[in-house]
This record gives C-alpha cells, structure tokens and sequence, in this order.
C-alpha cells in the first residue's frame, strides 16, 4: 500500500464519519449549567464548564457559546472533558463566571477541515515530502502490533520506535530524544492523542531541557491553553503559544514605543541645537568684533597717550628748542588736531563696544546649550545612525504590526499539540517541520498521523505501548474511525 492510497483512504473514512448518525449526535446543542473561568492566557481564555449527565464533547470540536439575551455569542474550542465537565477555549472574556449557557458543537466542521487537509495533501502531493510518511504505511497493513514489532527490530534513521511498557520509561526516552533533537537543531513537530496527556509530555520535555541546561522557553511552545498550570514543577501557562506571542508582540510593542519617544525626542533636539549653533556662530562673530573695536580702542588710546606726552614735554621745552622743532616741522596745533581726531575715534569706538556687549548679552543664553542635552543628543544620534537614519526609523514605526502566527510558530524548536489540531488547524498546512514526534501513537487515529507526517521532512519517530494497538484500532483502516475516547464510549453511548 503506497502513501498516497493510505491518504485517500483516510480522507475516505472521515468522509463517511462525516455523514454518519454520530455527526449528527455530536452536533446536537448542549444546556451548560455553570461556567467557571480557569484562566487566561494571552488573549485566550479556559473555562470549565459543568455538563449534564451523558453530554459529550469531541476533542478539539470547534464550539460556539450563546450567551443569555443581551450578550453576543463567542467561539470556543474543547480541549478536554472529564466526566461531567469540559475545558473550553474561548476567544472572548465571559466574565469570572456564567450561570447558564449553550454549547453548540460542529464536529462537522472539525472533520471536514481534517478531510480537506488530507485531499489537499493528495492533489497537490508534489508540495509535500512524504518520504518519512512512506515508512508508516507497514503499520496500515495487518496486523500493526506485529508490524510495529519489526520496526523496532528493523530501526532506521527515518523511522524510530520507541515501544515500552512503562510509560516513565518512554516519556524520560522520548524526552531525552527531544533534547538531542534541540541541540542538533532540529525542528520538532510533538503529537499526542489530547491536551492533557500533551500537557504531560511538555512538562517533562521541559524538565529535561531544563536540566540539560537549555532554556525551555525559548525552545518550547504549548500550541493551546494548557488544561493544568502547573505539572513537574513547571508553569506550563508560561509555554503557552498565545502567552509567549502576547509576550513578545507586548515587549515589540513596548521597543516600538520606546523608539518612537526616541525619535520624536531626536527630532525636538535637532531644530533646538542647530538654532543654538547658529546663535553660537552670530556669538562668535560679535565676539571677534568685539575683539576687534577693543582693539582699535586701545591703538586710539595709546597715540592719544603718546600725542599727551608729546604736549606734555613740549611745554617744558625752553623757547629757542620750541622755535628749532616748529622749524622742521614739529607743530604742536597739527598734534592737537590729531588728538581731537582720535578722541572722537575713541568715542565712535566706545559706542560700536556698547552695542556690541549689548548683542553678545542677548546672544549669550539663546547660544548656551543645557549641560544634559548634548551628550542626550549625541546619545539619540549614534541610535538613529545605528538603525538606518530617519527614513528607516519612519518606515519600522510606520509598519503594521500584524501578530504573525506562522513566522512566530516557525521560530520554535519544538511545538507541542494534538494530532487533531494539527490536521485541522490552518496554520499547520503552512509550515513545516523537520521530525515529527507521536507522543501514545497507537491511541491516536491514523488518519491524524498521516496528516502530521506529511509536513514532515526529515524523521518520524513513534512512541507508546504496542498492545494499545489492539486494543483501540486507531490503525485499522478497515475499521470504522472513531473519534471519542474509550473512557467517554460508555457515556456517549448513554447520553445518546
């Protein structure tokens, strides 16, 4: 059996659940009697909420909560049910608590998304690498405990089997696995069969990781809302998908802020300063004017100085070397003359002196720049440079900033899921993965594996118990899929 038939017959089999009575009973509206809020992650919030006796939900079944009159209906998703009460994933905030609403389920929906994604894969099978996927096929046919028994015998670097009894022992290899996964760089693709045994194993992979000295929230994510906060002494709401892009797009928002105080604090300072270097300039200017009248002030007092002591000496003369010096020129009515010239020179100068200091006066704080600012300025600079210049500055903060799910999901190393999200989920028909890791494969439907392994490039490792293949026929091709739990059968059976 080829990969591709393997495909089309598992698109075939949801398409008949599709259109058999049990859609139709998993469709039905359901009377919540209480709804409690668990917690809140990011922008998504857990309920619990209290169902009546034989009620059941699907796993990962898309719902819609109306509310009573007044309140507008919101979606939701099942993570989990347990007994009489069921975890839901709900977009918007209902508050602490609500004392009464309604479930619709659509399984339909969930089934036909499934269905989609595996006739996608079909039509255009040439965008998918399904040499990994290709290794599975051995497990559709027959027998698939014995098949899986030769796999562990046979082992290669495609397909790995991790088969034990104890679950301990195949979480602490798997998780050991993963750690070599992460440090060779890989990225990890990690299913299970629902939320709370996904919730298990990301806690104890982030155990290892921890004491392997990686930081696991780096590595890590929780594609949902974990059904518990705390498991192994990890806070699993720290790993959430949703937390961790809140978180991020919260600080990218917080940078994005801070740069645009920046910027606009570089653009206040710019027109400051270069309006004080100018006034530095017309300071410096008048200044050397200043120096310059100074200048000719003191040159005007020093000859009028000199034209003084000339008089001054020339009245102590005797008459007859008066008479000598006016003989060869030496006229003391000239040296008067000249001295009335230069005290008006002086006076000129003073004034021009005058208005001068008054200038540097008022050009003297307009030029004096705060002792903070310019290193503050500088500072602003070197970070605009640094970033581009303004234009670049402009465009980042200009940007719309769209939470960019796919990017962010393809910046993990590990993304940890069910194999039911995976399949209907539209994010995962876009990205792909490097190893796919089957958390309890045998419990979980082929059909979803396929689904999985088909975004696959490299590597598909399987874990869990090899007698659970009998038990639950999820590898069955030839059986009837069925998509509830074993433990809620007998109630599903009651209930309908």
């Amino acid at each position: 059996m080829s990969i591709l038939t393997s495909i089309e017959q598992s698109a075939a089999k949801l398409k008949a659940w599709r259109h058999s009575p049990d859609a139709a009973r998993f469709d039905a509206p359901i009377e919540a009697l209480h709804f409690q809020r668990q917690a809140t992650v990011g922008t998504l919030h857990l309920y619990r909420a209290d169902l009546p006796p034989g009620a059941t939900l699907l796993d990962d079944v898309p719902v819609t909560i109306v509310l009573p009159e007044g309140m507008e209906p919101t979606e939701g998703l099942v993570l989990a049910q347990e007994g009489s009460q069921a975890l839901i994933q709900i977009v918007d905030d209902l508050g602490a608590q609500q004392a009464s609403a309604t479930i619709v389920p659509d399984s339909s929906a969930f089934v036909d998304a499934a269905a989609r994604r595996l006739a996608d894969i079909l039509a255009k099978s040439a965008a998918y690498t399904l040499g990994p996927a290709e290794r599975l096929t051995g497990l559709l046919e027959g027998d698939p405990a014995q098949a899986a028994q030769t796999m562990r015998a046979a082992g290669t670097s495609v397909l790995t089997t991790l088969w034990a009894d104890n679950l301990a022992e195949r979480r602490s290899r798997l998780a050991t696995l993963l750690v070599e996964l992460v440090r060779a760089n890989k990225r990890v693709l990690l299913i299970s069969p629902d939320h709370r045994m996904s919730d298990d194993m990301t806690a104890s992979l982030a155990k290892s990781l921890k004491a392997a000295g990686l930081t696991y929230k780096t590595y890590l994510t929780r594609y949902e809302v974990a059904v518990e906060r705390e498991r192994l002494g990890i806070q699993l709401t720290e790993l959430g998908f949703e937390a961790q892009m809140h978180q991020f797009f919260a600080k990218s928002r917080a940078d994005k802020a801070a740069l645009r105080r920046k910027y606009e604090r570089f653009r206040e300072l710019t027109p400051i300063l270069a309006y004080k270097a100018q006034k530095q300039q017309e300071l410096d200017e008048v200044r050397l004017l200043e120096w310059r009248l100074m200048t000719q002030l003191t040159e005007c007092r020093t000859k009028i100085a000199e034209i003084d002591q000339i008089v001054a000496q020339y009245e102590a003369l005797p008459i007859w070397k008066r008479l000598a010096m006016q003989s060869v020129g030496k006229n003391v009515e000239s040296l008067a003359e000249y001295r009335q010239i230069y005290d008006q020179q002086t006076v000129g100068l003073k004034k021009e002196l005058d208005i001068a200091k008054a200038r540097i006066d008022e050009l003297a704080p307009e030029a004096a720049v705060p002792r903070d600012m310019r290193p503050e300025y500088e500072e602003l600079k070197e970070e605009v440079v640094r970033l581009g210049g303004t234009k670049k500055i402009r465009e980042l903060l200009a940007a719309e900033e769209g939470t960019n799910r796919q990017a962010f999901v393809q910046n993990k190393r590990i993304v940890a899921t069910t194999a039911g999200r995976v399949l209907s989920d539209p994010l995962f028909a876009r990205v792909r993965f490097d190893v796919l890791v089957v958390d309890e494969a045998p419990q979980i439907p082929a059909a979803f594996v396929l689904g999985a392994a088909a975004i696959t490039r490299d590597r598909i490792v399987l874990s869990g118990e090899l007698r659970d293949f009998a038990l639950t026929g999820a590898w069955d091709l030839n059986r009837e899929l069925s998509l509830v739990r074993p433990d809620r059968a007998s109630s599903a059976a009651v209930g309908h």
